[in-house]
């Protein structure tokens, strides 16, 4: 029965995501919004809406593990997974102006991170401080790329990767966000209680299953974004995509989680998966300023990287079930 949850909400999650970031975008193009916001706001944070609906969820629900871990998992499969698997499609160019002022703030993100892991809660307040730090991120973001059209081309890309269709009404749009916002709470209710289930069945720790299974399935919008995007060979698109997935997940996700309801920091998260998570951030740093790309090869040391940490945590798992 977990299982049929957790599947069933995955689906409702992307089918939610995806009616949202169409309707959203539709009704700021009737409205005039430039597509260079769209591509900053919506789209970003559209892809990222159904990590943040699991992550109120679990949080609400009582469950840092699943809340925390889904944070923290889905920026590691984000880099390893997902970066690796499009750079294996077509190598990844990089646009360099966009990379030395995002690259510093997914930096400068994940050290936040780390501090509240060492603090072992994010309360209320940091809560704060990062929604404010992801305002003013997007309001820099809005002004430099105003002025730089190479930059700003990126997220007027991904805004314009969203097919138009055929015009609709305001009235029509407005239920699609709706609707998408509904889609996204029920999928996201169902994937955490069947997460929840699954892991008092299985005896293992709720975080384990919040660092794969609710990470890798809450980052599908990711995935097919950059994995279209490398295809058309839009490679700018696919590798912003996912920095700017990595730091709207820690600074709006947990931002926004931490004010609703401060969550602690489970201890195998600050003993391990933290660490995996800045030295995923560490290696996409070091690839992208090695040429200015990602080739094929360092996209397989990605997804190479990736199956030795899940199979570790699987390893983990066990170890810890035999000795319970």
């Amino acid at each position: 029965m977990a299982y049929l949850e957790i599947l069933a909400g995955l689906v409702v999650l992307v089918l939610g995501a995806e009616l949202l970031v169409r309707s959203s975008v539709a009704i700021a193009r009737r409205l005039g919004v430039s597509t260079l916001l769209i591509g900053l706001t919506l789209v970003g944070f559209g892809t990222s809406s159904p990590e943040l609906v699991a992550s109120i969820t679990a949080g609400l629900k009582g469950s840092p593990g699943i809340a925390v871990g889904n944070v923290v998992g889905s920026n590691i499969c984000n880099v390893f997974l997902i970066l690796g698997f499009s750079a294996l499609i077509a190598p990844l160019a990089i646009t360099r102006k966009a990379f030395l002022r995002d690259g510093p703030v997914l930096v400068g993100a994940s050290a936040l991170l780390l501090l509240a892991c060492l603090l072992g809660e994010v309360s209320r307040w940091f809560g704060v401080v990062l929604l404010a730090l992801l305002v003013a991120y997007l309001v820099w973001c809005y002004r430099t790329e105003r002025e730089d059209p190479q930059a700003a081309a990126i997220d007027e890309a991904a805004a314009a990767a969203i097919p138009a269709g055929a015009p609709v009404s305001m009235s029509v749009s407005g239920l699609g966000t709706a609707g998408g916002l509904l889609l996204l709470v029920a999928g996201a209710w169902l994937l955490v209680g069947g997460a929840i289930t699954l892991a008092r069945t299985l005896g293992i720790s709720e975080a384990l299953i919040g660092l794969t299974v609710v990470a890798v399935g809450t980052s599908l919008p990711e995935l097919a974004t950059s994995v279209v995007a490398a295809a058309r060979r839009q490679a700018d698109v696919a590798f912003g995509n996912i920095i700017g997935s990595n730091i709207y997940n820690i600074l709006g996700i947990l931002g926004v989680v931490a004010v609703i309801q401060p969550v602690a920091i489970p201890p195998e998260i600050v003993a391990f998966d933290i660490w995996v998570m800045l030295g995923s951030s560490a290696l996409l740093v070091a690839f992208a300023l090695t040429g200015w790309r990602i080739v094929r090869w360092e996209g397989a040391a990605l997804l190479a990287a990736y199956g030795a940490y899940v199979a570790w945590l699987v390893r983990a798992a066990a170890l810890s079930g035999a000795a319970a």
